[in-house]
Formats: C-alpha cells, sequence, structure tokens
C-alpha cells in the first residue's frame, strides 16, 4: 500500500479531529483507527504541529521552502568561489588557458564541465574543441621547453636568438605566444639606468670604443656549502662584454689582482684604461704605481656609485642570478670548476642582445683543408 502525504492544513486538521475524539473519552486505539494513522506519525504530527493554526503551518511551509532555496544558493556560490580558487589567480586571457584550467577544476572538485564553464565564461563549444597542433609546431615548442629549462633566467627574445641559430626561423612574436601558452616564466626586466651621459648627450664616463680600449674589473663574494666565504676578481673588456679571467680564492689581495692583470698583459695585450671602483686592492699604491709605468690609465668611479661601472656591475648581476644563486658549493675546488664552466659558456655561447644577439667569442669549427 503506497504511502499516504498530507498537507500541513489536513494533518492540522486530523490533529483537531483527535483532540475532538478524545475529549469525549475515546481510546488512543480508536482514535488512531479514525484518523487512519499510526501512533508514530500521530506524536511526530503533535510535536511539529502541535497548537498550529492553519495560517502558520502554511507560513511554516513558505519559510521551509525559502530555507531550503537559500541553502542551495549558498552551496551554489560556495561551489562557485572554489572554482575561482581552483583556477589561476589573475585573469585567463587565452581559450585554450581556460580549457587545461577547467579539464583541472572538473577532476580535482568533481563538477560538471556546464558548471566550470559558466562561472570561467567559457563557451562549452570552445570547451570541447581538440586543439590539433602540427608536428612541425610540436617540435617548435618542445625545442623552446627545453632550452627554457636548460637557461632558466633568459626570456623569450633570448630564447628565439637561440632557436634561430638551431636552424629555426622563427620571430619573437611567435615565440612569445608559445612561451605564455606553456606557462614559460618570463623573468623580471630591470629598469635602465641612463647614469652615464648628460642630457646634450655628452658623456661623463669614458665610453669603450674598441677591443682592449677600456677593461673592467670587481670583487664578488660567495660562499662555500660550510658558510665559508670566498671571493672572485672577475675582469672583462667593456667594448667586446667578453669574460677575461675569474680569478676565484678565500682571499684576494692586491698582489693576486698585479699577478693575474700580469697574465692578460701577456697573452691579450695591454689595454687603454681599467676601471674599477674605489676598493682598497684597486687604489692600492703598488697597483697604481705598476699600472702607470706600464702606460695604462685608471678610471676609478665615483665613491658609492657603482651604476658608474655599469659593464663589470651588469656582468655580476648575470654571474649571481644565473650561477651563484642556482648552485650548492661544496668545496672551493668545484667552484672552480663551475665558475669557469660559466665562464666559458658566457664566452662562447651565450647570446648577449648589445651583440646582436651573438656571443663575445664564439666556438669555431675548424675546416679541415685539404691540398
Amino acid at each position: 500500500m503506497p504511502r499516504k502525504s498530507f498537507t500541513p492544513e489536513q494533518i492540522i486538521n486530523k490533529l483537531r479531529e483527535a483532540e475532538i475524539l478524545i475529549s469525549q473519552g475515546t481510546t488512543l486505539a480508536v482514535m488512531l483507527k479514525k484518523i487512519e494513522v499510526s501512533d508514530c506519525t500521530y506524536y511526530r504530527w503533535r510535536q511539529e504541529y502541535g497548537g498550529m493554526r492553519i495560517e502558520q503551518a502554511k507560513r511554516l511551509k513558505e519559510l521551509e521552502v525559502e530555507n531550503t532555496r537559500l541553502k542551495k544558493l549558498v552551496a551554489d556560490l560556495s561551489l562557485d568561489k572554489a572554482i575561482l580558487k581552483e583556477a589561476a589567480p589573475g585573469k585567463l586571457l587565452s581559450p585554450h588557458k581556460r580549457q587545461q584550467i577547467i579539464e583541472r577544476i572538473q577532476s580535482n572538485l568533481k563538477v560538471s564541465q556546464r558548471r566550470a564553464c559558466q562561472v570561467l565564461y567559457q563557451s562549452r563549444a570552445t570547451q570541447r574543441r581538440s586543439r590539433e597542433i602540427p608536428g612541425e609546431e610540436k617540435r617548435l615548442v618542445a625545442d623552446i621547453i627545453e632550452l627554457a629549462s636548460k637557461y632558466g633566467r633568459y626570456g623569450y627574445r633570448r630564447i628565439t636568438a637561440l632557436l634561430n641559430e638551431r636552424g629555426w626561423r622563427v620571430n619573437h612574436k611567435r615565440v612569445e605566444r608559445i612561451w605564455r601558452t606553456e606557462g614559460l616564466r618570463v623573468p623580471k626586466k630591470q629598469p635602465k639606468r641612463s647614469r652615464l651621459w648628460l642630457n646634450d648627450g655628452s658623456c661623463i664616463r669614458l665610453r669603450p670604443e674598441r677591443k682592449n680600449h677600456v677593461w673592467s674589473y670587481d670583487f664578488v663574494t660567495a660562499r662555500t656549502a660550510d658558510g665559508r666565504a670566498f671571493r672572485m676578481l672577475n675582469i672583462i673588456d667593456e667594448y667586446t662584454r667578453k669574460c677575461l679571467a675569474i680569478t676565484i680564492n678565500r682571499r684576494l689581495t692586491s698582489e693576486d689582482v698585479i699577478d693575474q692583470l700580469f697574465n692578460l698583459f701577456i697573452f691579450r695585450g695591454i689595454p687603454e684604461h681599467i676601471r674599477s671602483d674605489n676598493g682598497p686592492e684597486f687604489t692600492a699604491k703598488a697597483i697604481r704605481k705598476w699600472l702607470t709605468r706600464l702606460g695604462i690609465k685608471t678610471l676609478f668611479i665615483e665613491p658609492g656609485s657603482p651604476w658608474e661601472n655599469g659593464y663589470i656591475e651588469s656582468f655580476n648581476g648575470k654571474l649571481r642570478d644565473e650561477l651563484l644563486n642556482l648552485e650548492i658549493f661544496t668545496t672551493l675546488a668545484e667552484a672552480r670548476v663551475l665558475i669557469t664552466d660559466w665562464r666559458r659558456q658566457y664566452n662562447q655561447v651565450r647570446l648577449h642582445s648589445s651583440l646582436g644577439y651573438r656571443p663575445p667569442a664564439p666556438e669555431a669549427i675548424m675546416a679541415v683543408v685539404t691540398t
């Protein structure tokens, strides 16, 4: 026998009928039989609707319906908030990016595709459309990811130059589109400083004009895994951007500076000028007298103005950003090996935007000439 369902009005009328029968001396069993309900149902009705009028029962029903609607609304808002939180912060600009996020949301939150698309404003037709990538595009994406993984601090412009070196014929706009689609990180750009020139274009610091015209040198400090510090003497040619030498030791003095310069002068020639800061190793009387006897002019920057020695400061920043901040040196010997390898890569492989995306001293491929 199917279970009967009663409206609140019918329940109140039956309770009133039961009260009348009981007031007339009718037993509970006879009364329940007459109103056609069980004793459990009767007592439950008395607990929920006892003493109510029909208008109050109607209002209670309306409040229950409203409460159910509000609960559903709160649940929907909570679900929408969870979907937006699961999506990446910021704007999802490309349909492909939204497609990937929606698939992830469906997997993690177990929501329907319709609901996720509605919250993230993605057309379901666009979501269901399969993205076909040509074979050449797949190889290009793979090469971009490989280079970005190998050179983590390179931006898409330098990656474009490396791709062209590999034989690809792509421009930076196409690489930038793939770069953003794959979610690769673009290094933060540093603001350019125009401190070496006055407003009328006149130079207040000597600008390099040719090879061996101006050299720069400076010290950089790092630490091994045991916390002990070591120093590096970096020497570069400002015109060619080539790193001439990196001397590494726990302690470096003015005598070490003279020894390194002596080796470079023998094998690379004597520069016309050497630019440095006002550190005691560079301003020592022994170094200044020795350089003066060789006919080399010293260029000291103003105290507290590292931007006036911008070439070597830029080199130091690249060294720290691309190597020192990424490696843990267990010993000084390991540091020497890794830094020497990075110097070779910097001179022969790394593409410099100031040189038209060419390395300062590219690796030469010697052809065998037969006679």
